[in-house]
């Protein structure tokens, strides 16, 4: 049987993906197994037909429910509600995702905060502009290319050293992703978006078991630093889940930030503890990991308005972040790869979760993260060809490597110079497979996704790298500083003999190559959906796994987001892969994964073993039904995902369905 449209399966499954959740509470899973079908079996190839009241099975408790004035995703419910008390006043996304970004600092201090940085991605629905502030934190004008070359330390050990000292924190950007967004394009003032979070941080909160969870494991630190262990072990006790958190230093930190801007904090007494902080190292190497920031290179900091990275799939544009992120690169890359396959088609063996599904995406994963490591990097700083990474003909050379038959050894990376318009000198490189780190490199982040009810859209990926980030605390201020500087090449790749360009080589002011990879999906001008995901390399092919969902599988933004993930982070290709909890529907079974092991995929476990046992990413996304209007959400249950949205529509049955615009219930929810 040949598969439908994709673009007719997406069309459909938008209008009838309705999503939502009670005011501050997680979303409901899907219950084990329940795929709803899409279409009507028999139909001819690229025919549709409105489901009939048989097509539809019995809905979840979200099924059907919309909404009008705008909807948060977010991956805790109060920062959700941050959000939409926003939104219910009257404010834009932009101001949403700022008062959510606060919030987070707040509640999921582990993972994002103004000691880091991010990309917020923005749809400004009455311009149609589509745009990104980089707010990717940047090298101290002392950095060197070998910096984390540390003497007499073992490879396998360095990351772990230099990313719990000083010497991998970056100049932070959020802060200032935040005042460059409400000033040029939000309705709100700074301080109105700080208000929720100090009221939380002074009165404290519950928190939930994944923050107990990493408060009890330290990230394989040797402990916490004084100031974060007072915080969040206090008498050497970690907190459990429930217990209550009150941070006074944090909220006088945003007190301090609402009272004299952010000029405090890249110039002021903010500043100066900040500066002080980062002097902290780690034996063996405690000269060497002393950080190299300055007062100068925070007063320096600005942010960078760009233009995302643009990729056709079937009829939809996929935007997403532009250098210095791999992300929207790698994931266009993979999307044009497999754009060749009938991906979503079971009867030729292309359906969710089959064998030869899989193994094309891994595949594709393995070329585009080897292409990744040699050419992606800062663009202010190396030529990033772009064009050549992109261009259909260069892909066709990549993608024609992938056999359906086994798994291709090491792919080196490619050579796109030919194809890039831009690129000038030498365009004959000679690249070998890239030395990869032997040290796993662990990494927690956020995402969240906004859309108002005019339209606008924001899609907010925002890290402070690591788990506990360097673990250090500011003393007296409480925010935690980032470990982003590991992510720049530990051990300097540039080589003129080979053609490669040290792309991401440490440099004085540079921002390290990030993977994060807000997505907003278009049709034609009109945007549908924004997602995105936390988890270092994986984001990447988070958002890979999700769009192939929505576009080639047909499913809804929530059974795109439980369903399980696979990944592959390098070209050498060792398999992740999801299974474990019982809301991703439907699992990879062993048989398919003995099925990838036949092929030469390494997947953990022997022969008839569940291998898939990883938790990958955590997407938030927002959709946009350009038929009705209406706003759905979708939240990631690997962490406590929260959709809220306003002037909600109530839900119908499959006979009211035509009557549905009639029936608008136009009050808040």
């Amino acid at each position: 049987m040949h598969a439908p449209s994709p673009l007719g399966r997406l069309a459909l499954s938008l209008a009838l993906a309705a999503f939502s959740a009670s005011c501050a509470l997680p979303v409901a899973a899907h219950p084990p197994g329940h795929h709803p079908s899409l279409r009507t079996p028999g139909t001819p190839p690229g025919i549709v037909l409105p489901p009939t009241d048989e097509d539809v099975p019995a809905p979840p408790a979200w099924d059907g429910v919309a909404f009008r004035g705008g909807v948060v995703s977010v991956s805790h419910p109060l920062a959700a509600q941050a959000g939409r008390d926003v939104l219910a006043r009257g404010g834009n996304a932009i101001d949403a995702a700022a008062a959510i970004q606060f919030m987070l600092n707040v509640v999921e201090p582990q993972f994002s905060g103004i000691g880091g940085g991010g990309f917020m991605m923005i749809h400004l629905a009455h311009r149609h502009r589509t745009f990104a502030i980089d707010g990717r934190e940047k090298a101290p004008a002392a950095a060197t290319p070998t910096q984390f070359v540390l003497t007499d330390v073992p490879a396998a050990q360095r990351f772990t050293i230099a990313s719990t000292s000083g010497l991998s924190v970056g100049v932070p950007g959020t802060l200032a992703v935040l005042d460059h967004a409400l000033r040029r394009y939000g309705t709100i003032r700074l301080s109105e978006a700080l208000a929720p979070a100090i009221e939380v941080a002074e009165k404290g909160f519950r928190i939930n078991r994944f923050l107990a969870a990493n408060i009890a494991n330290d990230g394989g630190r040797t402990g916490f630093q004084p100031e974060t262990a007072a915080v969040f072990r206090p008498g050497g006790v970690p907190l459990a889940d429930g217990a209550l958190l009150v941070q006074p230093d944090l909220a006088k930190t945003f007190r301090l930030i609402a009272r004299h801007g952010p000029k405090v904090f890249y110039q002021g007494e903010i500043a100066q503890a900040l500066v002080a902080a980062q002097q902290r190292s780690r034996t063996p190497v405690a000269a060497e990991g002393v950080g190299r920031m300055t007062l100068q290179d925070l007063a320096d900091y600005r942010v960078v308005e760009r233009d995302p990275v643009k990729v056709d799939y079937r009829g939809w544009t996929v935007a997403d972040m532009a250098p210095p992120s791999s992300g929207g690169l790698t994931v266009g890359q993979m999307l044009e790869m497999v754009e060749r396959f009938p991906m979503g088609d079971a009867g030729q063996g292309f359906g969710f979760g089959s064998p030869t599904t899989l193994h094309v995406m891994t595949e594709a994963m393995r070329l585009a993260f080897a292409d990744r490591a040699v050419w992606m990097g800062d663009e202010d700083f190396v030529p990033v060809p772009k064009t050549g990474l992109l261009n259909p003909e260069y892909v066709a050379t990549r993608s024609a490597m992938i056999s359906l038959t086994s798994r291709m050894a090491t792919p080196a990376a490619g050579n796109p110079l030919p194809y890039d318009t831009a690129a000038t000198g030498n365009r004959n490189v000679r690249l070998a497979p890239e030395k990869e780190d032997t040290e796993q490199r662990p990494s927690h982040t956020t995402h969240y996704s906004v859309v108002d009810k005019w339209g606008n859209v924001v899609s907010f990926t925002t890290t402070i790298e690591a788990t506990w980030g360097t673990g250090i605390t500011v003393p007296g201020y409480g925010f935690l500083l980032n470990n982003e500087l590991t992510d720049f090449n530990f051990d300097p790749a540039f080589n003129p003999a080979t053609g490669n360009p040290g792309a991401n080589d440490v440099a004085p002011g540079k921002r390290p190559r990030s993977s994060m990879a807000p997505a907003i999906v278009f049709k034609g001008r009109e945007p549908v959906l924004a997602y995105g995901s936390p988890g270092g390399a994986t984001i990447i092919n988070s958002v890979f796994n999700v769009t192939l969902n929505l576009i080639d599988h047909g499913m809804s933004i929530q059974q795109a987001i439980n369903a399980p993930r696979l990944s592959v982070t390098s070209a050498t290709g060792t398999v992740s892969c999801e299974g474990v909890e019982p809301f991703m529907q439907p699992k990879f079974s062993v048989a398919t994964q003995d099925a990838l092991r036949s092929l030469g995929h390494l997947v953990p476990g022997a022969a008839g073993a569940n291998g898939c046992t990883a938790t990958i990413g955590s997407v938030q996304g927002v959709v946009i039904d350009l038929r009705t209007g209406r706003q759905y959400g979708g939240a990631d249950l690997r962490r406590e995902g929260t959709v809220l949205g306003l002037k909600r529509v109530k839900a119908q049955g499959p006979k009211d369905r035509d009557k549905r615009d009639e029936r608008d219930d136009e009050t808040d929810d």
